[in-house]
């Protein structure tokens, strides 16, 4: 894609926070070129927040952004499917604090973004190229981006469940095929785990509705929609938080057990180290990777 995208007319859903538990009403926006991604509290005179890795606030079970001690929480499903389907700039309105959950996935977003369709507008879009690999690790977890023509993503967890184990998965992403592969993966949760969340103010909006509920040696919702769904909703979490970066990416990322606290500080390392990145159109991608004859 050339130009930048933006959606064609508003758009709106309503739910329940997976954390908060507390209800939201979500309205998307068309938004002008060169906008981005920008959050907008109705609940508190239109406050604003952009989509960018400056105004990460706190990551543990989902991603929160703050600016000016204003939170918006729970951001990376929503912008996980902005990415997924070509969404450069919108506005996002809601009248709470943490975006509604639905059915755990991205699917719920992108169906409303496809369902309104997209509108091309006038400003080319521009890529970030990674110039040279980006690597980080923390007490055996691992991310790293490194240079590549597209955007692709390899992920690997490890949980001691028996149905999950070690899983692996990896998505190029830079060909449409997020929208079948990776959006309907739904967030997970253990029910043994349930009353320690709850006691940290956690998950009080999380139900078999909305999430994968693991028990000890099974699940209480089947069926999965993919069997290996849990390693497919990481690589989701991934891209919605590298979504902060605030440009689309031309780089391959690697992931070990990473989660949100080294998503977001992946997307940090960038920010600070603009020499680690180029800007380029997609024909500068494109003639770059053309071989010399």
């Amino acid at each position: 894609m050339d130009f930048e995208q933006t959606i064609r007319a508003s758009v709106e859903c309503s739910g329940i926070g997976l954390h908060s538990g507390a209800p939201v009403r979500l309205q998307l926006l068309p938004a002008p070129s060169g906008t981005g991604i920008v959050f907008r509290r109705t609940d508190l005179d239109g406050f604003e927040i952009e989509a960018i890795g400056h105004n990460v606030a706190k990551v543990s079970y989902a991603t929160s952004l703050m600016k000016k001690g204003v939170l918006i929480s729970t951001t990376e499903h929503l912008l996980s499917a902005l990415v997924g389907v070509g969404v450069d700039n919108a506005i996002v309105e809601l009248d709470n604090l943490e975006l509604p959950i639905l059915d755990g996935s991205a699917k719920p977003f992108v169906d409303m973004v496809l369902g309104v369709g997209l509108r091309r507008q006038r400003r080319k879009r521009t890529y970030l190229r990674v110039l040279q690999p980006i690597e980080l690790s923390d007490r055996g977890k691992f991310i790293a981006i490194y240079p590549a023509e597209g955007y692709s993503a390899s992920y690997a967890i490890d949980f001691p469940h028996p149905l999950i184990g070690r899983e692996t998965f990896e998505v190029e992403l830079s060909n449409g095929s997020y929208i079948e592969q990776i959006a309907p993966a739904r967030t997970f949760g253990s029910r043994e785990d349930e009353q320690a969340m709850r006691n940290m103010g956690l998950i009080r909006g999380a139900s078999r509705d909305n999430c994968v509920v693991l028990t000890r040696d099974g699940i209480e919702n089947p069926p999965l929609r993919f069997e290996d769904e849990f390693v497919r909703h990481k690589v989701l979490d991934l891209i919605g938080d590298l979504a902060l970066i605030g440009k689309r990416l031309l780089g391959r990322v690697v992931a070990d057990r990473a989660g949100h606290a080294m998503h977001t500080a992946l997307v940090s390392r960038i920010l600070k180290n603009p020499s680690l990145c180029e800007e380029v159109t997609s024909q500068e991608a494109a003639l770059a990777a053309t071989p010399m004859v």
